[in-house]
């Protein structure tokens, strides 16, 4: 077991990736502490790893106070603090006219400064355990896709913080912080979301071979797989860095020269 008797805080662990991830920290020996908005989905998570392996927490990830409270959850329940994953996060659509300040606020409150937040109130647990923080991130980080720029914007943010904090709190707390960029995931939010944008049921199993040459998109426990590196003492003393997850070379990629594989609206 690669996470032997580690304690795991993640994040929006209560669906997609978030969930994966809890579930695969347990699978490696683990106890997670699940997050989430979601009560009745977080009992699902709960009585999937099992109650002696995991610990509930439901509350908005932006409140205030609510950083310590899941840094105080995991030591009440579990004694000690080894990780954090930051995965909460808000996926929303937004553009340079649609974009206020009050969504921008909330975008980047959610995105970038509760995991600040969050790694502030763990950092004095996580330098005792000499333990880690894994950000997860996006590839949409980069610039972004046209109609995600707020969130776009805080996911570079995101990016740049763990490359500070990765080096400043490896030299001085001797607690790695690193990054996963997730390209396009199978979520079960994700499939919703496609369909309100107008795509039928079944989007995602008739995808062009541009957005996907596999045939289909990375699903959850793909990412909560390479999540495992990171959290484990197996990547050493690697601090600071930032990874791509996506089936292809998301930047500097040749644009389709056939605009019927497109996807569009059905």
């Amino acid at each position: 077991m690669r996470l032997k008797d580690k304690v795991i805080i993640v994040t929006g662990s209560t669906t997609g990736i978030g969930k994966a991830i809890a579930l695969r920290c347990v699978m490696e020996g683990a106890k997670v502490v699940i997050h989430g908005l979601e009560e009745n989905w977080g009992m699902e998570v709960l009585a999937m790893a099992g109650e002696t392996n995991a610990a509930l927490y439901i509350g908005d990830i932006t409140t205030p106070g609510t950083a310590e409270s899941l840094v105080k959850d995991a030591i009440r329940n579990f004694g000690r603090l080894d990780a954090i994953v930051n995965n909460a996060a808000w996926v929303t659509s937004s553009n340079i006219h649609t974009t206020d300040e009050t969504l921008f606020n909330k975008v980047m409150a959610t995105n970038t400064l509760a995991p600040f937040l969050l790694i502030k109130a763990a950092l004095p647990h996580l330098s005792k355990t000499h333990g880690c923080v894994l950000n997860i991130g996006s590839v949409n980080a980069y610039c972004g896709e046209p109609n995600l720029l707020a969130y776009s914007i805080s996911k570079g943010a995101l990016m740049t913080m763990t490359r500070n904090l990765g080096d400043t709190l490896f030299r001085e707390n001797g607690v790695r912080v690193n990054q996963v960029n997730p390209g396009w995931v199978l979520t079960e939010k994700e499939i919703e979301r496609k369909k309100q944008h107008g795509l039928n049921t079944e989007w995602y199993k008739e995808l062009p071979a541009i957005y996907a040459p596999a045939g289909r998109i990375l699903l959850p426990h793909e990412i909560a797989a390479a999540a495992i590196y990171w959290l484990s003492d197996e990547c050493g003393p690697i601090s600071g860095q930032v990874v791509d997850l996506e089936q292809h070379p998301f930047i500097g990629r040749n644009p389709p020269k056939d605009t019927s594989t497109i996807p569009t609206k059905k």
